[in-house]
């Protein structure tokens, strides 16, 4: 089975249902969702794509991130991606913003999203699955915007959107 991506219109509003693969073909505009899990040393849990995803292979990124399925909620499916790529449970993250991107990808995708963005907190050890991530890090903030202006090319383009605006977040840690 296919998986579908919600379509929407610039204000979220939903418009229609496409397979995965086809919206990112065509640019559809459609919803996402990422997370940003900090520990408890206020390090940044980050990701390596596994090297046989079908876009962005090997190059680091936030904790997790997805597409809400039809009649699913945005925390539901982070909470239910986040067991999937990394083995951890959450219970509840939280929305801090959402923004729209237009980016082309390799291939000849294009990353067309309205992504909400969430952060929690979890001292749990990832169990990676290997199908969806090679590798993961903690890594302190400061360390992560060096690293990105350093070697962009390592980073997702969506990452790369999202990071500055997380770090930037003055209030992070009491949200989370």
């Amino acid at each position: 089975m296919f998986e579908k991506v919600i379509l929407i219109d610039k204000n979220d509003n939903p418009i229609g249902e496409m397979e995965k693969l086809e919206a990112h073909q065509k640019a559809l505009l459609h919803r996402a969702v990422s997370v940003f899990i900090f520990n408890s040393n206020h390090k940044l849990l980050i990701q390596k794509r596994a090297p046989i995803k079908y876009h962005s292979p090997g190059l680091w990124t936030n904790t997790a991130c997805t597409h809400p399925f039809p009649n699913e909620s945005n925390e539901a499916a982070i909470i239910r991606r986040l067991k999937e790529e990394m083995g951890i449970t959450l219970s509840h993250v939280t929305e801090i913003f959402h923004f729209i991107y237009n980016e082309q990808l390799e291939n000849g995708l294009t990353e067309h999203e309205f992504d909400h963005v969430f952060i929690g907190f979890s001292d749990e050890l990832p169990v990676l699955n290997h199908d969806e991530v090679s590798d993961f890090d903690y890594v302190a903030i400061n360390d992560i915007l060096e690293q990105v202006k350093i070697s962009p090319q390592n980073y997702t383009v969506w990452f790369k959107k999202i990071f500055e605006r997380v770090a930037n977040e003055s209030s992070i840690y009491t949200k989370i």
